[in-house]
C-alpha cells in the first residue's frame, strides 16, 4: 500500500510537471495578435527555466523528502529496483515525453565526459557548446543548426552540480570517465532544440 501511494504521488507529479512545461512552451511559441513572434533565444530561456524549476522541485520536494523519511530511495536502475528516478533521469524522462509530442521541440542532457555514450555530444555544435559553457557557465551557447532539411535553434545551458550528491554519484559511477567533480562544477549541459521551419 505504501509503495503504491508513493508511486501514485510520483507519477502524478511527473505528469503535472511535464504537462506544465509543455503547455507553457506551446503558449510561448504562439504568435500573439499585434506582437511579433517571441525570439528563439527568449523561448529557450523560458524552456530552460521550466526544466530547471521542475528538476529542482523533483529533487528537493520529492526525492530528498521521501529519502529522508525512509519512504523511498532514488536509484539509477529505478524501474528494475522499484525506486524513484534520479533527478537527472527525471529530466531525461520528461525530455522523452516532450519529444514524443512530435512538434520538433526536444531537450536532453549531454556531457563531454558522459557516463553513457548516448549522453555524448551528438554534433560538432553540441561539442563546441559544451566546451564553451564549461569555460563560461554564465551564458548559454546558442545558434541555428540544420537537422535533415529542417532548421532549428539550439541552446546549451550548463548543468551544474547543485548538490554534493550530484558530484559524488558521477565520481563513484563505474562508467564515469571523470572522478573529480566538486560542488558547483559544470558537469555537462542541457541541450534545448526548437524547430524554426525550413
Amino acid at each position: 500500500m505504501r509503495t503504491s501511494v508513493v508511486w501514485g504521488i510520483v507519477i502524478l507529479t511527473f505528469v503535472l510537471l511535464a504537462g506544465i512545461g509543455y503547455g507553457s512552451l506551446a503558449f510561448m511559441m504562439r504568435k500573439s495578435e499585434g506582437m511579433g513572434a517571441i525570439p528563439p533565444e527568449t523561448v529557450a530561456d523560458y524552456v530552460h527555466a521550466i526544466i530547471e524549476a521542475n528538476r529542482t522541485v523533483y529533487a528537493t520536494e520529492i526525492v530528498d523528502k521521501l529519502q529522508e523519511k525512509g519512504i523511498a530511495e532514488a536509484a539509477e536502475h529505478w524501474r528494475r529496483e522499484n525506486a524513484l528516478p534520479l533527478p537527472a533521469q527525471f529530466l531525461i524522462e520528461t525530455g522523452r515525453l516532450v519529444a514524443e509530442k512530435g512538434n520538433g521541440v526536444k531537450y536532453r542532457l549531454a556531457s563531454l565526459t558522459p557516463i553513457y555514450v548516448w549522453n555524448a555530444p551528438a554534433t560538432d555544435f553540441e561539442r563546441k557548446g559544451l566546451e564553451a559553457i564549461a569555460k563560461d557557465p554564465s551564458k548559454p551557447y546558442t545558434g541555428f543548426v540544420h537537422i535533415g532539411r529542417e532548421r532549428y535553434f539550439q541552446a546549451i545551458y550548463p548543468d551544474i552540480a547543485v548538490a554534493q550528491a550530484c558530484a559524488a554519484c558521477h565520481n563513484a559511477h563505474p562508467n564515469s570517465p571523470r572522478r573529480d567533480f566538486k560542488l558547483n562544477d559544470v558537469m555537462g549541459g542541457v541541450v534545448i532544440t526548437i524547430p524554426m521551419g525550413q
